[in-house]
């Protein structure tokens, strides 16, 4: 049923979708200590150990040797229950599905460590419509990458390197498209702390259309449209020292 809402009735803030990248240890799976509500984390690694000890939460970790199977699972038995339950969906590490989903099929295969050409089609199609499921959730979505660097050019034929979730491009596009923001995390040089770039250039794919940030401390990220979100103090610009431009 198509859904019709006025202009003056829209909420930008509403439910939003966020997908956060950037290398192990900066922090990712650390900021669901900042989301309020009743949270649920899809662990596809194992990085949910750091959520120790954190009230109003759980923990859902599947068994990375047969990704398919437990998230067929997922989807059936206990999604439903998250959407009447909770606040908060996070599914933490796309990257890590990605790499298992791969392994987990190439055992199929007939020397048992192979994937087809085939197989990169069908990763489409499954990690798609995965997702698509997931962002029906009734609530706030936040899902987590690794990050890694591709090379890009401009329409003058410049060619760079650029930070990017490290995520096949066949899906990647259609993750990014669907959330409202996607922002690369990084711990500053200078001062050690962790925060989020929101604007994209030629260095860094990210985007933010819940305000007008273009970067936020970790720990203000979550505050869309609030008087309190501030502005990033990390002392980084956009493009912070070592992910400058750099002609391939």
């Amino acid at each position: 049923m198509v859904e019709v809402t006025d202009f003056k009735d829209i909420k930008r803030n509403k439910n939003w979708r966020v997908l956060l990248y950037g290398k192990p240890g900066t922090g990712k799976t650390s900021s669901v200590k900042n989301l309020k509500g009743r949270t649920a984390v899809l662990s596809l690694d194992d990085s949910s150990k750091v959520l120790e000890g954190l009230e109003n939460g759980t923990n859902f970790k599947i068994d990375q040797t047969k990704p398919s199977k437990e998230l067929d699972e997922f989807m059936k038995n206990i999604f439903p229950k998250i959407q009447k339950d909770y606040d908060n969906l996070v599914i933490d590490n796309v990257s890590s599905l990605q790499s298992d989903w791969f392994a987990e099929v190439g055992r199929k295969s007939k020397n048992g460590i192979s994937n087809g050409i085939q197989d990169y089609g069908r990763w489409t199609n499954y990690f798609n419509r995965l997702m698509s499921a997931f962002y029906n959730f009734n609530g706030n979505l936040l899902v987590t990458a690794w990050e890694q660097q591709k090379p890009i050019t401009t329409a003058s034929g410049q060619m760079f390197n650029q930070y990017y979730p490290a995520i096949r491009d066949s899906v990647v596009d259609t993750i990014s498209g669907l959330v409202d923001v996607v922002g690369r995390v990084i711990i500053s040089p200078k001062t050690g702390n962790r925060g989020v770039i929101l604007q994209g250039d030629d260095g860094v794919y990210a985007k933010n259309r819940l305000d007008d940030r273009t970067a936020s401390t970790i720990d203000n990220l979550f505050k869309f449209g609030s008087d309190e979100n501030g502005v990033s103090t990390i002392s980084t610009p956009t493009r912070p020292s070592g992910t400058s431009k750099e002609q391939v």
